[in-house]
């Protein structure tokens, strides 16, 4: 049995997919569980971070974990009590999803709000792996309400570059470490094939959707303005502009060849996820009249 927690997320509910597609047991753990959509033969169970109790039913009798914790200051005891939780259940096998640049001084306190998570894997006595992926392709669909509207997509990291990523592959990879004790002890950096700005995924994207695709830089002021109206608290929005400058200044414009050495090929670049996903951004009518150009 291999347990997946956020399984409706990007990440998560891409891992019960290929999971169940390889013929797995696999049990999808859910604050919701009316709200997940799995293949036939998955196991739905709820599980909410906050009840621990529940998480720890959800662990029963697995092998496996994926676990996915909540970023953010307010949540860095409840990712560390998630895998102390999966090791006292009596799972043999943890793989954590962390992030790019964690621990890294220049992040500030955001760099360290996957470090209790990380440090309980490695101090859980089974066998680990953490995922450290770089900035997620899929985080340009919050572009689609500009470009539907015809307006400007909005940059928060100006001209620093990311090695954005297919988070398919993301999933692919912790699959992989999931099903293989070759992972353990593993500590993997998850970037895409090339560096790229906000500015060239607009220009990629703009390729795919065989219109122009202009974007429109956000100061912090206005960027701090909109997740406070959110409802963000202070601490998240310091973290999150602490991020996006470390970006700017070029700290994130990292390439790895992790992802070729687990999954024995390249990853997936941004034009392709993109094509692969043009339907979100309002051209689904362009697509079946073989209007997108998707190269």
């Amino acid at each position: 049995m291999i347990v997946i927690t956020g399984a409706t997320g990007t990440i998560g509910s891409e891992i019960v997919r290929q999971l169940a597609g390889r013929g797995e047991q696999v049990r999808a753990v859910a604050r919701d569980p009316k709200r997940a959509q799995v293949p036939a033969g998955v196991e739905v169970v709820r599980g909410d971070y906050t009840d621990l109790a529940s998480m720890a039913a959800a662990m029963v009798g697995a092998e496996a974990v994926f676990v996915v914790g909540v970023l953010g200051p307010d949540f860095v005891e409840i990712d560390r009590a998630l895998i102390e939780t999966a090791r006292d259940a009596g799972v043999r096998r943890i793989v954590k999803l962390s992030a790019i640049g964690t621990g890294e001084p220049a992040l500030g306190r955001v760099g360290t709000w996957h470090l209790p998570g990380e440090q309980a894997v490695r101090d859980s006595g089974v066998e680990w792996t953490i995922l450290r992926p770089s900035t997620f392709a899929s985080n340009t669909l919050v572009w689609g309400d500009a470009l539907r509207a015809g307006q400007p997509v909005p940059n928060m990291t100006g001209q620093g570059q990311q090695g954005v990523i297919d988070p398919r592959d993301v999933s692919a990879v912790a699959v992989e470490a999931l099903l293989s004790a070759e992972h353990a002890g593993r500590i993997y950096t998850l970037t895409g094939p090339e560096l790229l700005t906000g500015a060239d995924q607009a220009a990629a994207l703009a390729r795919v959707l065989d219109r122009p695709v202009e974007v429109v830089d956000v100061p912090d002021t206005a960027a701090r303005a909109q997740m406070e109206s959110m409802g963000m608290s202070p601490e998240f929005v310091d973290g999150a502009l602490a991020g996006q400058a470390y970006v700017r200044a070029g700290g994130n414009a990292v390439l790895t060849d992790d992802v070729r050495r687990v999954l024995g090929r390249a990853p997936r670049g941004y034009a392709e996820w993109a094509a692969d996903h043009v339907a979100a951004f309002g051209a689904a009518d362009q697509a079946r009249e073989g209007k997108v150009t998707l190269a």
